[in-house]
């Protein structure tokens, strides 16, 4: 095979799977046929190939996984940095469903200090939640969250079997201040299997702290997988 007729491949088969995603041939989610699939098709070799595809997840069209093949990618999610995020209200904007699911629930009391922005004394009740947020029944996010029963004594009755905790307490209390932190992981075993993805997968982190005042409301980790998130500053210079 020549250099050109690979070329001439490559873009052929970049160009015929960039126009079935484009007009809605291949849908978030939909698998792309195998590299031998598309070697039997075009005619070309796995090289050739394999070029395609990597031309179109560097353009953000298609995304590989190890072992499961490739798949159309799915849009990320964009939202502010010192936003206080609400999922509902993300999904519905974009006419998507949302839906929480509660993984654990417990209530404990801290034997140690806790949180580096407004540590919260040892000894202070907790409500510990574990959840999952999912739009259009794809895992968004895993939700580690610690509420302050001193200050929301009324979350210790409350049902979050389906209702988000983040969003009840946007309605229910008023808080002054936040610190968001923001880092990278890798994924492991379990938060993996939880959020759907290959152990090792490049993981967003969200951990924030809210407070009224001087009391801490919440501590919460958001664990987002990276290739579905990304978070967004605008600046100007007199912001300094």
């Amino acid at each position: 095979m020549t250099g050109q007729a690979a070329v001439s491949f490559h873009q052929r088969i970049y160009g015929d799977i960039e126009r079935r995603v484009l007009n809605g041939e291949l849908r978030p989610g939909d698998r792309i046929p195998s590299e031998h699939e598309l070697m039997a098709v075009y005619g070309c070799s796995r090289m050739t190939v394999s070029k395609a595809l990597t031309a179109l997840a560097a353009a953000g069209m298609i995304e590989r996984r190890r072992r499961a093949g490739s798949f159309v990618a799915r849009p990320r999610i964009e939202r502010t940095v010192m936003e206080i995020q609400d999922f509902a209200v993300e999904a519905a904007r974009a006419g998507q469903s949302y839906a929480y699911r509660l993984l654990a629930r417990r209530i404990e009391r801290l034997a140690e200090a806790e949180g580096s922005a407004f540590p919260v004394p040892a000894g202070t009740e907790v409500l510990r939640l574990d959840g999952l947020h999912q739009i259009d029944g794809v895992v968004m996010a895993l939700e580690r969250r610690s509420v302050m029963l001193d200050a929301v004594p009324h979350a210790r009755e409350t049902d979050f079997t389906t209702t988000a905790p983040g969003r009840w307490l946007l309605q229910q209390v008023p808080w002054s201040d936040a610190v968001h932190v923001i880092s990278a992981d890798l994924a492991d075993a379990a938060t993996a299997r939880l959020l759907g993805v290959d152990k090792g997968s490049a993981l967003l982190v969200l951990d924030r702290e809210t407070r009224q005042t001087a009391l801490t409301i919440t501590q919460v980790r958001l664990i987002h997988p990276a290739a579905l998130y990304r978070f967004v500053g605008h600046f100007n210079p007199g912001n300094g």
